[in-house]
């Protein structure tokens, strides 16, 4: 039978530390070259009997300290960690278990620890999962949040409607441009285009065959509707292909999801992928040159900039939302490490929410999120006019941003104090995750944080998160 090699280097570098011995000292009262005790405590070599017993001898040590016994009981919990659905793929060899147990405990039970962490937020979720559920009313997704998750997850960027787009852009462009293609396309299909004085942006009878565009919205959004009609009819079997793939849990969530990959396929075509990624590095991201370019809106050019991620030719990571007049947020993405509250409004302080105040300018806002991350924001207004006397008008205001180390890409950074700290506002993301405990626009405590009440006295919020 085989005796196992004792590995002891940390523990064996432990007890010198604590006999201050350098290593030359150490080696030389264990009478082994300083060379042979260096690979020892890097583990490169076994601890020798011959070490051992000068242990023993020498300093009077319990030789059971050299014992693998918590290095091994470190191995066992970081397997059983492991094997956490979560991280039951990731597949670490045993050896390398052993490994960093025996050089580095302290980062072994760093893990350790913050798998355990992991599990306790785990499992207080699934209790207030299970106390939601016990309400009259069960909570589920909606078929709105399941599309919604499902353009987050894909990074905003479904690569075969975009490059099917950008090779329709790319024959438009020997045909008069997108638009004129769009029509001809559509009247080779024996469908009938017209602009009348309507109501609607865009009505299709099947039947009858024909389209309908309205004369009332701006050519960009006539455009625009076009190609959408394009997709749904002339790329209707790769849209399918696309949602089955998606596994969309209801008929619902797959119609949505439908225009939404149509709405993708027409700004996709509009502004397609190569050239307009070149413009935004030749316009340093200038949305109004880009919207003059390309025939399109301000807000179709900053929700087009938010998809640009395309792999081995990515453009700037953005955020992109959009908000209304009470803060709801009605579209959002982001490439970027910052998120959005997935259901309410969100932080009062960031700029998004001034711009309905200045209709007609773009708002240029230095922030910081709670994780210390720093980024600059555009926003605006985009509001649409209904089209006649008397029609109610559409309100909605735009963010676009990114991490500030890509400022010097953003025609919007130049004559900012990008270095300067105090410089950037505080943001966060919605006040119940939120952490910060300062905040004077705060609407409600934070989950999980404990609350002092002083009844003798009163600050800017009738408590003191703790």
């Amino acid at each position: 039978m085989a005796v196992q090699k004792l590995y002891a280097g940390a523990k064996l570098r432990e007890i010198r530390q604590r006999l201050t011995l350098t290593q030359k000292d150490f080696a030389a009262k264990l009478g082994v070259s300083l060379p042979y005790l260096n690979q020892m405590e890097n583990n490169n070599r076994p601890v020798s009997t011959t070490v051992v017993l000068a242990l023993a001898q020498e300093f009077g040590l319990d030789v059971t300290e050299l014992s693998t016994g918590d290095s091994e009981r470190l191995v066992s919990d970081m397997r059983e960690a492991l094997a956490d659905p979560v991280l039951a793929e990731v597949g670490v060899p045993l050896a390398d278990l052993r490994l960093a147990a025996s050089n580095a405990p302290g980062l072994a039970r760093a893990f350790l620890e913050l798998h355990g962490a992991y599990r306790q937020t785990h499992e207080r979720l699934a209790s207030l999962d299970e106390a939601l559920g016990r309400q009259d009313v069960q909570l589920q997704a909606s078929p709105w949040d399941e599309v919604r998750d499902f353009f987050h997850y894909c990074d905003n960027y479904i690569d075969a409607v975009d490059k099917a787009a950008e090779h329709f852009a790319t024959l438009a462009a020997q045909q008069g441009g997108v638009r004129a293609a769009a029509i001809r396309s559509l009247r080779a299909s024996d469908i009938s285009v017209s602009f009348p004085d309507i109501e609607e942006m865009r009505h299709y009878d099947r039947d009858a065959k024909t389209l309908h565009i309205s004369s009332r919205i701006p050519t960009e959004t006539q455009t625009f509707q076009l190609l959408l009609q394009v997709a749904l009819l002339q790329n209707n079997a790769l849209l399918e292909a696309t949602l089955d793939l998606a596994r969309f849990h209801t008929d619902a969530a797959r119609s949505i999801a439908k225009i939404g990959l149509a709405n993708y396929f027409a700004g996709a075509a509009l502004m397609p992928y190569t050239i307009f990624l070149k413009a935004t590095q030749d316009t340093r991201h200038d949305l109004e040159r880009l919207a003059h370019r390309f025939g399109a809106s301000v807000e179709q050019i900053a929700h087009r900039l938010s998809t640009m991620q395309r792999p081995g030719a990515k453009g700037l990571p953005f955020f992109f939302v959009r908000v209304d007049q009470a803060g709801t947020i009605t579209k959002r993405h982001s490439a970027t490490r910052l998120q959005f509250a997935r259901f309410g409004g969100a932080c009062p302080l960031w700029n998004v929410h001034r711009a309905f105040e200045t209709p007609g300018r773009f708002l240029r806002q230095l922030a910081e999120t709670p994780d210390g991350v720093r980024y600059i924001s555009l926003a605006c207004d985009v509001s649409k006019p209904g089209g006649h006397y008397g029609a109610p008008v559409r309100r909605y205001a735009i963010a676009l941003g990114c991490e500030i180390k890509h400022s010097d890409q953003l025609v919007y950074a130049d004559t900012l104090d990008v270095n300067n700290a105090a410089a950037f506002e505080p943001i966060g993301i919605s006040c119940r995750i939120c952490e910060r405990t300062n905040c004077h626009q705060r609407s409600v405590p934070p989950l999980e944080r404990r609350l002092s009440i002083n009844e003798n006295a009163r600050g800017v919020l009738p408590y003191e998160v703790g």
